[in-house]
Order: structure tokens, then C-alpha cells, then sequence
């Protein structure tokens, strides 16, 4: 059965929603909706959403949204590729469900430029530790549509792939990012490879390169670190922690200049939206996060220019080494980027997503007895 979108934007008074009006006040402030459903995605556009993001764990949450006509287009694929393995199939599905988005964006595309309206792809988690294959892999998935971005891990590895993916034309999103160090290092690569290109006379207009900062993750990785060690922070502390990272980084790549915006991702309080209002950069909540602010009639005024609390800012840094390094620019050098705490869950969580689209691929290849 096709779903219907729902594209009303009106809020419980019947007026226009805070994201909306948001979307409208400040357009220098890009909605991007974190999820490649097309039903979502559709909603989302009413409300002034411009792109959509996409890994592991939001492909397999959309896959299994729409489990019966999925599986049966698994079992369509494995009849036409009867050599094809698992994993070769989940990604077809993933590439297709990602098409599908990307089309819903491209008038958007079309209106920017090419800055906005673009679909994020995530690169396989388990090439992590080679730039080669993720820049091979990164130029097929530029193929599926005009409007798709590639997403990269901001590791040291991944930062070495995204400028040669920038060099060859395809925008980036750097992901499994959750320090200002991380970011500027991704953004210093997409300038080496934008610069490459303007050398030899290629063309640069047109691409669209963020730096994601996946704020609430950090807020998680510091609560558990709080945890282990007993501390005991004024309550609330622990969820300014991204966003003073976002912030931070928003600040440094303004001041330099940077061809790259920042990308606010992992939502855990509204502050990951609301803190940044006003900036030249995207924002890019779950559904179910701007289902609910539109709910509640958020008030959206600007406040990238409003700082965290210095009170907050010293419990922090004086309490946690992790935000320290999460904070500063020179926090972690290139090669600690992999193993810090929230780089190595979330990489994990990735894999894990990948594990479980295997596995229901095989429920479809090789029903249970």
C-alpha cells in the first residue's frame, strides 16, 4: 500500500508551525530531516526541511518502517542477482531507499545551487580503516542522484578520504564527528581538496560539504564518563556539552573562513536545535524531534550568538579531560579521533546496524524452519 505524506503545516492553533516560521525567519539556518523515509522526509519539507541524513541505524529503521514492501523487494533483487551475497543486497535496498529521498530533495537542490536539498548516504562502517575503498565507494554512491551526499567518518582515515572525495567533485558530510577538533580537520580537508580543484580549473559552485557535530552523542559519552567516576555535576551541566562543542566550532569556522558548514546531529534535548537559531549552518533533528517541537510551539528566536554559560563552561572543562578534548580545537590530534569514547561507541552501533540488515536479508533468503 502506498503511504500518503501528510504535508499540512499548520500547529494546534492552526497557524504556522515553529519550524516553519523558523525555516522562513532565518533561512540562513538549514532544516535537514535525520532520516531517509520518504513519508517522514515528506513532512518535514512542508515544514521547511531542505535535506535529509542517513546511516546504518536510520536505513534499517526505515527499511524495517516498511517491512512488507521491502522484503519483497529483497526477494525480487535476490532473484535477479541469484549470486549476490547478503550484505551486496541491503546495500542495493539502502542505495534505492536513498534515491527515493533524494528525488523528494531535489527541487530544493535545484533552488540552492546545489547547497541545500541533498540526501546523505553513509558509507559502509565496516571500511572504516581504508580511505581507498570508502573513496571508491563514495564515488559510486555520488552516481545514484545529482543531489546525494557522501557521508565519511571524520577518523583519521576518513578525514585522508574526504579530501580526496572533495577533490573529485563529490560533497561530503563528515559523521561518527563529536569534537571541534574533529570538525576543523574535516574542514581544513575539504579546502586542500577544494583548492586542488580550483587549480586545475574545475568547478566548485555547485558542492555543499558539512561537518557534522553529533552533540547529543557527546552529552551521552560524558554522562557515562560522570557516571564511572562519581562525579556529581549541578543537574542539567551534562546537556550543554554539545552544544557548546557546536557552538565552539560554528564560532572557529566563521572566523576562518571555512567552505564547510557546521551540521548539528544527535538530538537529546531541544538545545541542539534552539542554541543554534540563526546560524549559517544545518540542523538536523529526527522526525519524531520536530514532530514534537511543532507539538509543544517551541519559541525559535536566534541564539547562535548567545554563549553557554562560562559557569557551565568551567564545571565542565574543570570535571571532564573528554570535554576538554571535545571542546578545544587542539583537543585530540587526528590520530586519537577513532579512539575517543563516543567515536568508538557509535561505530560499534553502526556495524551493528550493518549485522542486523544482514540478518534480514538472510530471513528472506533462508526462511526460519
Amino acid at each position: 500500500m502506498t503511504q500518503t505524506l501528510d504535508t499540512a503545516t499548520p500547529d494546534s492553533a492552526g497557524g504556522e508551525t515553529p519550524l516553519a516560521r523558523m525555516t522562513r525567519e532565518h533561512p540562513q539556518t538549514a532544516l535537514w530531516n535525520d532520516s531517509a523515509d520518504p513519508v517522514q522526509l515528506g513532512r518535514a519539507i512542508a515544514w521547511g526541511a531542505v535535506g535529509a541524513t542517513c546511516n546504518p541505524v536510520i536505513a534499517l529503521a526505515a527499511i524495517e518502517a516498511d517491512l512488507p514492501r521491502w522484503t519483497a523487494r529483497l526477494g525480487a533483487l535476490a532473484d535477479d542477482l541469484p549470486t549476490a551475497t547478503e550484505s551486496e543486497l541491503g546495500w542495493l535496498v539502502v542505495q534505492e531507499l536513498s534515491v527515493e529521498a533524494a528525488r523528494l530533495l531535489l527541487p530544493a537542490f535545484e533552488a540552492s545551487g546545489g547547497r541545500n536539498g541533498r540526501l546523505s548516504i553513509q558509507t559502509d562502517p565496516r571500511l572504516h580503516r581504508d580511505a581507498g575503498a570508502l573513496v571508491r565507494q563514495a564515488e559510486q554512491f555520488a552516481a545514484l542522484a545529482p543531489n546525494i551526499i557522501v557521508k565519511i567518518p571524520a577518523t583519521q582515515v576518513g578525514v585522508e578520504a574526504i579530501e580526496e572525495v572533495t577533490y573529485r567533485g563529490i560533497s561530503v558530510n563528515a559523521t561518527v564527528s563529536f569534537t571541534v577538533a574533529q570538525a576543523v580537520a574535516v574542514a581544513e580537508a575539504v579546502e586542500r581538496g577544494l583548492d586542488r580543484r580550483e587549480r586545475e580549473g574545475l568547478p566548485v559552485e555547485e558542492m555543499g560539504a558539512v561537518a557534522t557535530i553529533m552533540g547529543g552523542r557527546l552529552d551521552d559519552w560524558l554522562k557515562i564518563v560522570a557516571a564511572r567516576d562519581g562525579l556529581l555535576l549541578p543537574p542539567g551541566v551534562l546537556d550543554w556539552a554539545g552544544v557548546a562543542a557546536l557552538k565552539n566550532a560554528y564560532r572557529i569556522f566563521v572566523e576562518r573562513g571555512y567552505r564547510t558548514r557546521v551540521l548539528s546531529a544527535a538530538f537529546r534535548t531541544h538545545l541542539h536545535l534552539s542554541e543554534l537559531v540563526g546560524g549559517d549552518l544545518v540542523i538536523s533533528p529526527p522526525f519524531e524531534w520536530q514532530d514534537s517541537i511543532n507539538r509543544n510551539s517551541l519559541a525559535l528566536p536566534s541564539r547562535i550568538d548567545s554563549p553557554v554559560d562560562p559557569e557551565i563552561l568551567e564545571t565542565l572543562s574543570r570535571s571532564l579531560p573528554d570535554f576538554r578534548a571535545a571542546y578545544e580545537p587542539d583537543g585530540l590530534a587526528p590520530e586519537q579521533f577513532a579512539g575517543f569514547g563516543p567515536s568508538r561507541r557509535t561505530l560499534r552501533q553502526f556495524l551493528e546496524a550493518d549485522a542486523q540488515l544482514d540478518a534480514l536479508v538472510r530471513d528472506v533468503l533462508v526462511p526460519a524452519p
